[in-house]
């Protein structure tokens, strides 16, 4: 990729938890290359031309129309980034790809067709296919003159998709199909489906089921919340009988493509979540420029615009920790050969090495865009809550985020236990870290933060010491709650989402501050105020979260409870300041500049 990252230069997955933040380069926006932004200006193109004037149609949806929409992306070539030339494809990066997801998401129904038909609906055929399903499926699907579905979920098998009863029994000439799958996006329309099912005595298995065979149904449209347009439906499989040619991986290792094609879903989801937060601030700053209450427009209100820098701050953080995932996913995979026998193989386990990371993108970008929308929509008062104003759909569409892709509570679960999990197994260095850090906290020692401005943007003292800080209270506090519950940890729920929040917390201080080192003196004001306000929001949430755990995890809370704050004392920054100059940024540009 241009002025992308050397392979041998990226960490490995969690590794931004052990290592003094700048210490790499990472991926940022400013990196994109010319081909890149093209491709997200061409989508976005797309978007403007074809899909939102249809917007009332789509909403009801008017048979036909979301499939004919999917053939006019696929003739300009949106459909194409992921597969390789030999299948009709252009075989781009997984930054190209997510660009392409941001920008189609601001159409969340329209957004959820392509996303399935390039991503969960197409992927597991790409990565995990012989020869010749890649060759029989995936020319007829970059061109949309087959349409996919996913189906993993059953009605009593959601989170726990490992527990599914769809069977799979082998009989002469394939196997044999029976059970019902629920929540399936495009099934309205799809002819081939991502089948997951078990095969008695063997396990989780995976196959492509093409709709015409017989025995394949699908059962009434649900009447959903939000995404009105999009087709979600049971699929009903009874007795069908699918070739042998047809089962998609391994037998028994279903749960390999489950769980891959789920990472890459997440952190698509994380930076699509995004592409609805953009025009949400763009219609929110709009509205408060024009309306006045008091002989004043709303945007001359301070809690107007405390509203206001929050989103900015929320977005700037995402789009951060996002594209330094897709940088660090591209530059590793492009490392290796891709005409060699192992080369999805090889892109499988880098994908899976940042499962943490996806997870965090996947949770903190989706509650993002929910908070950005409810705030955009109290800035619109009474008219936000009509349909006359344009922030009322994606604010429902919106909320089915924080359950797609594996509920924002199983995200949070994974984010400790993996990365418990790969220290235990010695992948990644926590546990000589840990050690260290309950050594230091036996300590009576302050931490004092340094003097600064904001604008030591080349190594910004203030914010440096304010992440290393974040980095040793999640080192402690996991390292206690590892030593006292050790494999018990498992079932201490409330622990590990809270674990999980401040993990994503560090992630997203390190990751800003990362971008605004590296950005050095080319770095706006409001970049520089937004990441300060990053890192000031982090401390409270961090400090706040550890002292609540003092009392489960601790046989002396008070102590454990005083060892955090000597980590993480009282920052006294005045955060209220740079969400003023923040606003008064986006104000005066009337738009998003980064």
């Amino acid at each position: 990729m241009a002025d992308g990252i050397a392979a041998a230069e990226i960490l490995s997955g969690g590794g931004w938890l052990v290592e003094p933040v700048g210490t790499r380069p990472v991926f940022t926006r400013d990196q994109l290359s010319d081909e890149q932004q093209m491709f997200f200006d061409s989508a976005a193109d797309f978007m403007r031309r074809e899909v939102h004037p249809l917007e009332a149609r789509i909403e009801a949806m008017e048979p036909g129309l979301l499939p004919s929409l999917l053939k006019k992306a696929a003739e300009v070539g949106l459909l194409s980034i992921d597969i390789p030339e030999e299948f009709g494809g252009l075989g781009l990066d997984k930054t190209t790809s997510a660009l392409v997801t941001q920008a189609t998401a601001t159409q969340g129904s329209f957004g959820v067709a392509i996303g399935v038909q390039t991503g969960i609906g197409t992927l597991p055929i790409l990565i995990f296919g012989t020869p010749e399903q890649k060759q029989r499926y995936l020319p007829e699907l970059v061109a949309a003159r087959r349409i996919s579905a996913y189906c993993l979920s059953e009605p009593d098998a959601g989170s726990d998709a490992l527990s599914a009863r769809t069977t799979a029994v082998p009989v002469e000439g394939g196997y044999l199909l029976n059970g019902t799958k629920q929540w399936i996006s495009n099934a309205g329309f799809a002819d081939v489906f991502i089948v997951f099912a078990r095969i008695p005595e063997v396990g989780f298995s995976c196959f492509i089921v093409d709709g015409h065979l017989a025995g394949v149904s699908t059962g009434a449209e649900e009447h959903k919340m939000g995404l009105k347009g999009s087709s979600t439906r049971q699929v009903i499989l009874e007795n069908v009988l699918v070739p042998r040619e047809n089962l998609l991986g391994a037998p028994g290792k279903g749960h390999v493509i489950a769980f891959n094609i789920l990472n890459i879903g997440r952190y698509k989801l994380g930076l699509g979540a995004m592409g609805a937060a953009r025009p949400a601030l763009t219609d929110a700053l709009t509205y408060a420029l024009a309306r006045k209450q008091f002989a004043n427009p709303l945007s001359s209100f301070p809690a107007i615009q405390e509203k206001l820098a929050g989103m900015v701050t929320r977005i700037y953080a995402t789009e951060s920790m996002g594209w330094r995932l897709t940088g660090m996913i591209d530059a590793r995979i492009e490392a290796h050969d891709k005409q060699s026998a192992d080369h999805w193989q090889r892109a499988v386990e880098v994908i899976s090495d940042y499962a943490v990371e996806a997870s965090i993108l996947k949770v903190y970008g989706t509650e993002a865009l929910a908070w950005v929308l409810d705030e955009a929509l109290q800035i619109h008062g009474g008219n936000g809550f009509t349909r006359e104003y344009p922030i009322e759909r994606p604010y429902r569409d919106a909320r089915v985020n924080r359950i797609f892709e594996g509920t924002n509570e199983i995200n949070r679960l994974l984010i400790p236990g993996t990365l418990l999990k790969r220290a235990m197994q010695g992948k990644l260095a926590l546990l000589p870290a840990m050690m260290a850090v309950q050594q230091a906290a036996r300590s009576d020692g302050a931490v004092a933060w340094p003097e600064g401005d904001a604008a030591d943007i080349g190594t910004p003292a203030l914010e440096t010491a304010v992440v290393a800080q974040l980095k040793q209270v999640f080192l402690y506090v996991a390292g206690t709650a590892a030593n006292k519950y050790q494999a018990a940890l498992e079932d201490e729920q409330e622990v590990l989402l809270r674990l999980a929040d401040i993990a994503m917390e560090v992630y997203a201080a390190d990751s800003v501050v990362a971008r605004l080192m590296q950005t050095g003196s080319k770095a706006s004001a409001m970049e520089r105020a937004v990441a300060r306000v990053v890192v000031v929001e982090a401390v409270q949430k961090v400090g706040a979260i550890a002292r609540s755990l003092a009392a489960r995890l601790a046989g002396k809370p008070a102590r454990m409870a005083a060892a955090v704050d000597r980590m993480l004392p009282y920052l006294g920054v005045d955060a209220v300041v740079l969400r003023r100059q923040i606003a008064a940024g986006l104000i005066e540009a009337g738009r998003l500049r980064f």
